[in-house]
């Protein structure tokens, strides 16, 4: 009977595990579309990265039953309670990232592209390290490994600096041309998204630190 209980909460874990993955895996995929939505102006692009959402909302509910269930059959403890905690929380996270992807796709249409916008070149840069950081965390929540959960954090200043020289550079295009401020106020909300991002990824790797080691990183 211990035998079967053990390997049925095997079998939890590696379900939540394929669920987080499989959220992740189109969370990326709807920042990368998104992204090339607001490059190419492609409209119909950015309507599919919007209807994906219910997809992730629906692994997200899918998450939280198994995550309960499991907590309430099989009363883990320690490590394994951690673990599935942490995979409950990364549920509701990686949701949200797949929001900002869709919050980036609902503006594509909003963004004039007559004029050169220095930001459309930094844009795609911010995002890609954004992406990375999603995709390199959930790796980390794979192999339950804490130190590629803080390599992920560290790399949040550089999404933090793009934000930083790209809100600059929207409010030099804003004062030196009025015309300009609906595209540029767009961008600016696009750029946000992304900063959002790799803010829940550093929120999911504090989370896969916490679940492999049983404490959050220092303060840097």
């Amino acid at each position: 009977m211990a035998e079967h209980t053990v390997k049925a909460f095997d079998e939890d874990i590696t379900r939540l595990r394929g669920l987080i993955a499989e959220m992740g895996g189109l969370a990326e995929l709807s920042i990368s579309e998104a992204m090339q939505a607001l490059i190419k102006g492609d409209e119909e692009l950015a309507k599919g990265v919007v209807a994906r959402d219910k997809q992730l909302d629906a692994l997200e509910a899918q998450v939280d039953a198994l995550a309960i269930r499991t907590i309430a059959l099989r009363a883990p403890m320690a490590d394994d309670l951690r673990e599935i905690i942490a995979a409950l929380k990364i549920g509701g996270v990686v949701e949200r990232i797949g929001d900002y992807a869709k919050n980036i796709a609902k503006r594509v249409g909003g963004i004039d592209r007559r004029g050169p916008f220095e930001p459309m070149t930094l844009l795609p840069a911010m995002a890609d390290i954004a992406a990375s950081m999603v995709h390199d965390v959930l790796t980390a929540f794979a192999a339950r490994d804490p130190v590629l959960a803080l390599e992920v954090i560290e790399r949040d200043d550089k999404v933090d600096a793009f934000y930083d020289s790209i809100f600059r550079n929207l409010v030099s295009f804003m004062v030196e041309n009025p015309a300009t401020i609906s595209t540029a106020a767009q961008l600016l909300f696009i750029a946000r998204n992304l900063e959002r991002i790799g803010d829940h990824a550093t929120n999911v790797a504090e989370m896969v630190h916490f679940a492999a080691l049983g404490t959050y990183p220092p303060d840097p």
